[in-house]
């Protein structure tokens, strides 16, 4: 039994969260509490309607949560139970953005079956709108161009070139430099992106 099931076992058969398949993740992110502070957290296991979410900072059972979660982006839902190293929290959507969700979580689930290799064979694209943002490790955010992006990479051109190994955030996805270029470098993804949502994580500001 997962650690949601376990967190949920107590909830109404009738509850949404039995239609669902459930996946272990780990996905790190940001969330709001009601009163608008925000925290890192760390999503753990997760289906279409809720997840649980481990965070230091502490939400009350019914609290409005509004979570920012790699890959997946703004998720929306209310706490159901809080336990000492988190919480855990429906997803509240639309039909539209649940079946946006399955096609993230299906890819998320399956994409360990890629080896490092068999990724680099991925082409890669050329952004439609190349215009995107680069945070880093001190908070500084600068605006940059893509020049491509892969599932598992993009090359990128800024004003500012951290130093390989220089953790980085590209647009929505967590990353770091492995190497420079002709004025440009290379980012390399912690983890792969699906392949539809390229462009929203990378490039989507």
């Amino acid at each position: 039994m997962t650690v949601l099931e376990k967190i949920l076992d107590a909830l109404p058969l009738s509850d949404e969260r039995r239609r669902y398949q459930r996946v272990n993740v780990d996905l790190q992110g940001r969330f709001m509490l009601p009163d608008g502070r925000e925290f890192p957290c760390r999503v753990t296991d997760m289906s279409l309607g809720g997840m649980v979410v481990l965070a230091q900072a502490q939400a009350r059972a019914g609290d409005r949560i509004v979570a920012y979660i790699d890959h997946l982006g703004r998720l929306e839902g209310s706490v159901i139970r809080a336990f000492a190293e988190g919480f855990a929290m429906t997803i509240v959507a639309t039909a539209r953005k649940r079946e946006k969700l399955a096609a993230q979580l299906t890819w998320i689930a399956n994409r360990d079956l890629l080896g490092t290799a068999e990724d680099r064979r991925h082409a890669r694209i050329i952004p439609r709108k190349p215009t995107s943002t680069l945070r880093l490790p001190n908070g500084t955010v600068v605006t940059c161009q893509v020049i491509d992006i892969s599932i598992s990479g993009a090359s990128v051109l800024a004003d500012t070139v951290p130093a390989v190994g220089t953790p980085v955030t590209l647009g929505k996805t967590h990353g770091r430099v492995v190497r420079h270029d002709d004025g440009s470098f290379a980012v390399e993804f912690l983890r792969l992106l699906h392949p539809d949502f390229l462009e929203e994580n990378v490039t989507g500001i």
